[in-house]
């Protein structure tokens, strides 16, 4: 099961990933309304064994802490994108105050599987929107976490310091290996398919 929580910090998406029946659980960005996600959580019984971080950026990762502090779980990202982490997800750049978080215990590199009760969680590397930007591909649900790499219609901006257009090329490809009805859940807006996007979706329709 997939809920998505939308927060109004620049609409992110915040999401909780979880198996209905052992109602083990994890969560896919934090946004910054760790309020909502508690009582989510606690409203469905779940016991969150993760948090994760699709990339750095402040509007993804701004209630890592108070969040960290409540579950006392492993709190994960790809290490290229550790230091933008650590460094505040990029705020300074908006004019935002300093955003903490504490530091990641995992590592989300290309091929890691994490177990969420009866689902398997696959990281995918997928950089360009930054270096350390990584998907999160569950076959048994036939759904992927896109972050800030693919959206509805759109894809990731890369002007940010440490995006590369080249890249997120390439890892659009990436995804492209997935099955078409996989259902996409990005890290802005509405959810999708993959069907979809290469259909309406322009940037993909060029990588055709």
């Amino acid at each position: 099961m997939i809920i998505s929580l939308p927060f109004g910090l620049v609409n992110s998406n915040i999401y909780l990933v979880y198996d209905k029946e052992q109602r083990d659980g994890l969560i896919v960005d934090t946004g910054g309304d760790q309020q909502l996600v508690i009582e989510e959580v606690a409203q469905r019984k779940l016991k969150i064994h993760y948090i994760l971080n699709t990339h750095g950026h402040f509007d993804h990762i701004a209630a890592n802490a108070p969040l960290k502090a409540t579950y006392a779980v492993p709190l994960g990202i790809h290490p290229a994108d550790r230091e933008l982490l650590l460094a505040g997800g990029g705020a300074a750049l908006f004019g935002l105050p300093h955003i903490p978080s504490p530091s990641p215990e995992l590592e989300l590199t290309a091929g890691l599987t994490l177990q969420v009760g009866r689902w398997k969680l696959q990281v995918i590397h997928t950089p360009g929107h930054t270096p350390g930007s990584v998907c999160f591909y569950l076959p048994g649900e036939r759904a992927v976490l896109t972050g800030d790499t693919l959206f509805a219609g759109s894809v990731g901006r890369t002007d940010l310091p440490g995006g590369n257009s080249r890249q997120l090329t390439a890892s659009l490809r990436r995804l492209l290996e997935l099955p078409p009805e996989t259902a996409i859940y990005p890290g802005h807006g509405p959810q999708s398919t993959l069907a979809r996007e290469l259909r309406e979706n322009p940037w993909l329709r060029r990588l055709r």
